[in-house]
């Protein structure tokens, strides 16, 4: 990841933008973008809001394709034996294409976990990448190659509404997935890829690349979609939007797109760990005790299920001392409550 943009190894995220100038130049180079967003919102985010409640869904059983848990190639060779542990069956791995150089690594790493595992690889953009398309059908073709033959489920960008993650309008996002897509149409047409990838309950830029005339289509469509600022699951949002009614909402924009199948992924949750900073990825205000992260973990994964409406949820991640169920600093795997949870709820 090159300057403007700077990886916090921390909390596994890009800084954000310190380079206000630059910031405020991309966004005004990609203002047109507004306009096709403000008109499909006009239309979407009402009528989505008015029928959310008339399409049901047919409930998940408890079966152990629901869960699915995020990995990481530097947190070390142990969460083999800790995804063993948990009893998990599906992982989301992130490859972030700044990191090309290491595929071999990243190819082992995937291997690691046995044949028994279905691996979603996250392909993680940067800005090189988005304004080189080129490079992107290079390395991603590279990918491609390499995964295809264990991996069949590519998730295209993370976090595309945020700008310290490279795009600066969704029309970016929607022109790269489309470079991505024909390279996947003629050469690798026995693998699905999935996007957007909005984090947030940010519905107003999944409705635009849900509703465009882009030549896109999602073979799932993937959330990012976080609660934790609220506090408990339940707690509402504009009124009306605990977790329940957020994904009756995803729900129903889907199901109206012509550009997705009915399947949704979630593939990033969880909330910020108390006195873990500077591991956590938000401020200590939205941090929450080991014991309140567990019950709300387990509370998302049963609103999730009982909806009908979720396929998979990716809990972000296993070991990260801020955020996910293994605390690793000082050289120590440290097993938080909500590992033993987690293992319990599947």
């Amino acid at each position: 990841m090159k300057k403007p943009f700077i990886w916090d190894k921390y909390s596994s995220q890009p800084y954000p933008l310190k380079d206000k100038k630059y910031k405020k130049r991309m966004k005004l180079k990609n203002a047109f973008d507004y306009v096709p967003l403000v008109l499909s919102n006009a239309l979407f985010f009402p009528l989505s809001i008015l029928i959310m409640k008339l399409f049901k869904a047919k409930k998940v059983e408890n079966s152990l394709d629901f869960y699915g848990i995020g990995v990481c190639l530097d947190d070390g060779a142990e969460q083999a034996e800790l995804s063993e542990e948990l009893g998990v069956k599906h992982l989301l791995i992130r490859l972030p294409l700044w990191d090309i150089d290491r595929l071999q690594e990243y190819i082992k790493f995937a291997k690691s976990f046995g044949e028994d595992k279905k691996i979603l690889l996250n392909i993680m953009q940067d800005r090189e990448h988005i304004e080189n398309i080129d490079l992107t059908i290079k390395h991603l073709r590279e990918i491609f190659i390499a995964f295809s033959s264990f991996v069949d489920e590519y998730q295209i960008g993370n976090a595309i509404n945020r700008t310290k993650w490279g795009f600066f309008s969704m029309g970016e996002y929607l022109k790269w997935y489309r470079a991505i897509a024909k390279l996947r149409d003629t050469e690798f047409k026995n693998i699905k890829l999935i996007g957007s990838s909005v984090i947030d309950f940010e519905y107003h830029y999944t409705i635009r690349t849900l509703f465009n005339f882009a030549k896109v289509k999602y073979d799932k469509f993937s959330s990012l979609l976080y609660v934790d600022r609220r506090g408990a699951p339940q707690n509402r949002q504009m009124g009306i939007f605990d977790t329940k009614n957020k994904i009756d909402m995803l729900y129903a924009l889907v199901k109206l797109s012509p550009k997705s199948s009915n399947s949704i992924y979630i593939t990033e949750a969880n909330w910020p760990i108390s006195n873990t900073a500077p591991y956590a990825p938000t401020s200590e205000k939205e941090c929450v005790d080991l014991l309140t992260y567990t019950k709300y973990m387990l509370q998302y994964h049963e609103i999730a299920k009982n909806s009908g409406k979720i396929e998979r949820i990716y809990w972000h991640g296993l070991i990260a001392p801020g955020y996910g169920l293994v605390d690793n600093r000082d050289s120590k795997l440290i097993k938080y409550p909500a590992f033993k949870a987690y293992k319990e709820m599947i």
